[in-house]
C-alpha cells in the first residue's frame, strides 16, 4: 500500500501532491490494477490534513479513470500507468545511481544534487517545448 508524504515547501497543494504520488506509484507499478489505496481515514491521521482534502485527491484521480470508489469499501486503482517504458528503468536507474555517486564525490550534498537535477530536468523540458 501507499504511504504519502506532504512538503510543505513544494509550492504545491496537498491534494496535488497526493494524486501525483498516486500516478508515480502507477508509473512504476508499485500500484497496481486491484489494489486499495489507503482510506481517508488513514490518510488524515498520517498526514493530520482535511479529509476533504484527500477526497478531492481521490476524486481527481477517479475522473482520470485511475481508481474507483467502493461504497464501504474503499478506493481501488482501476488502471495502471506502467507501460512499456517500465522495462527501461532498471537501466536508467543504474545510470542515474552512478550520475549520483559522481555529484556526492564531487562534494554536492543532496539539496545541491536535488537543485541541479530540478532545474536541469525544467530547462531540458522547456526546450522540448519550443
Amino acid at each position: 500500500m501507499i504511504e504519502f508524504h506532504l512538503d510543505s515547501g513544494s509550492g504545491v497543494s496537498p491534494y496535488m501532491q497526493l494524486v501525483r504520488q498516486v500516478r508515480h506509484a502507477l508509473r512504476l507499478d508499485l500500484l497496481r490494477v486491484g489494489d486499495q489505496l489507503p482510506t481517508v481515514k488513514d490518510v488524515v491521521a498520517q498526514l493530520a490534513i482535511n479529509p476533504n482534502t484527500v477526497l478531492k485527491a481521490y476524486r481527481e484521480l477517479e475522473h482520470e479513470g485511475l481508481v474507483a470508489p467502493r461504497p464501504g469499501i474503499g478506493t481501488f486503482v482501476t488502471r495502471s500507468l506502467a507501460g512499456e517504458s517500465l522495462a527501461a528503468h532498471g537501466p536508467l536507474r543504474k545510470e542515474l545511481e552512478r550520475w549520483l555517486a559522481k555529484a556526492r564525490m564531487a562534494g554536492l550534498d543532496e539539496e545541491s544534487i536535488e537543485a541541479l537535477f530540478t532545474t536541469t530536468f525544467r530547462s531540458a523540458r522547456e526546450e522540448d517545448i519550443a
